[in-house]
């Protein structure tokens, strides 16, 4: 794999943000870089069912991720981080996880092995914070650049990202990704799935700034310059601008938001696609804590082959449109989608159940709809266990195949 290096520039920052506070705090003892340090232990097993009508055998798996995470403590504002993640395939493998072999199967893409899955360098002052290496990064609410924490393997980024707090309300977030660490890894072979790299090579710019103006009102600008030269033939390269509006107002919340993308870092697509969103929502006290939230988004294509979808390829894809993750990758004719649903405490735990509506962006399919529906809550009696059972049922219409995905999961943090 290619060697890369970051970008001076973010190294000199590191340096001058060093310098600055190294001049006015007192000696602190080397030491406490282990005297407060923290080893945190997390087990996650997880069954997956996953019934397609389409030739595929129906998936059965079951996965244990294992995961050790070391955080140092702090000296003149550095600290160190390393954590490690394993995944162990647990009985037959009857299901093609994108790397061994198991075509005849529908997909459960939680690949077994072990890597390294964050080992950073962080410094953090009085007006911000720097970080570089092997990273997690979710901005905003992840729906263009996330960590994919609901597959076992986490998709995590290599580079720097720094935060810079002028004023109170106030981020600046810069970041530079050298490689995508994807959900697909740690490794490949030669049952890689086509378009399902381990890691993406590439040079991707994010720059976000972010205005708490008051409860009632959050302001969001972010460009996104993203360059993936392993994925898909470089169609996934992008240039996103976008405005996100959210708060509160009179206990409805809401998020309101417009992104454009073009063509980027040798896509050979020509992209001039758009974003919407709006969202509202409502949590009724007087019922138990019932929360109620409708949106519409929509994600623009064209008909025209030789221009390109609105895309989100670093996303984490499984919070928005469905759990079947049917529109993990944007149609060529653009989505809309219609979705209502909400929560409610049960039980010493929370049900959820949403519904979705999708049509085409362009022309006048209706790609289907879903219903998705979840449980979670603690095991009484045993500290630090959580349960969890999800469902997800796609009925096709117009796009992709009838579906249904059950999870059965066991999660335990120390």
């Amino acid at each position: 794999m290619q060697q890369r290096t970051f970008v001076p520039a973010v190294f000199t920052l590191s340096a001058l943000s060093l310098a600055i506070v190294s001049s006015n705090v007192h000696a602190e003892e080397f030491s406490q870089l282990w005297k407060d340090g923290k080893v945190n232990l997390d087990a996650r097993y997880r069954y997956e069912h996953v019934d397609q009508d389409n030739a595929l055998n129906n998936a059965n798996a079951q996965s244990l991720r294992s995961r050790i995470t070391l955080q140092t403590g702090k000296w003149y504002g550095l600290s160190a981080l390393v954590e490690g993640d394993h995944v162990l395939r647990i009985g037959d493998d009857a299901y093609n996880d994108t790397r061994n072999g198991q075509s005849q199967y529908s997909v459960v893409a939680d690949p077994d092995g072990g890597e390294v899955n964050q080992a950073l360098l962080r410094y953090d002052y009085s007006m911000g914070n720097v970080v570089v290496g092997r990273q997690r990064i979710n901005l905003d609410n992840q729906r263009f650049v996330g960590g994919v924490a609901w597959r076992q393997n986490e998709q995590t980024y290599d580079g720097a990202l720094t935060q810079f707090k002028p004023f109170d309300g106030m981020t600046l977030t810069y970041g530079y990704i050298d490689q995508v660490n994807t959900i697909f890894g740690p490794d490949d072979n030669r049952y890689t799935a086509a378009g399902n790299p381990a890691n993406i090579d590439g040079h991707s710019h994010l720059m976000n700034a972010q205005y708490i103006v008051a409860p009632e009102l959050t302001v969001t600008a972010y460009r996104y310059m993203l360059g993936l030269d392993d994925l898909a033939n470089k169609t996934q390269s992008s240039a996103t601008n976008g405005l996100r509006l959210n708060g509160t107002v009179a206990g409805v919340t809401y998020a309101a938001e417009y992104a454009s993308q073009s063509e980027y870092a040798g896509n050979p697509k020509n992209i001039d696609a758009d974003y919407y969103l709006l969202e509202a929502g409502y949590t009724f006290k007087d019922l138990g804590g019932l929360m109620l939230k409708g949106g519409y988004e929509v994600l623009k294509g064209d008909k025209d082959t030789s221009k390109g979808a609105f895309q989100t390829p670093l996303a984490t894809k499984h919070m928005f449109q469905g759990w079947a993750d049917v529109f993990l990758t944007t149609p060529q004719a653009g989505v809309k989608d219609t979705y209502f649903g909400g929560s409610i405490p049960l039980l010493g735990g929370s049900l959820q159940a949403w519904y979705h509506d999708f049509r085409a962006e362009t022309g006048s399919s209706q790609y289907g709809e879903e219903f998705d529906v979840a449980y979670g809550r603690a095991i009484p009696g045993v500290k630090n266990l959580s349960a969890l059972v999800k469902y997800a049922q796609y009925d096709a219409d117009d796009f992709g195949v009838d579906t249904q995905k059950l999870w059965l999961q066991l999660q335990y943090s120390l």
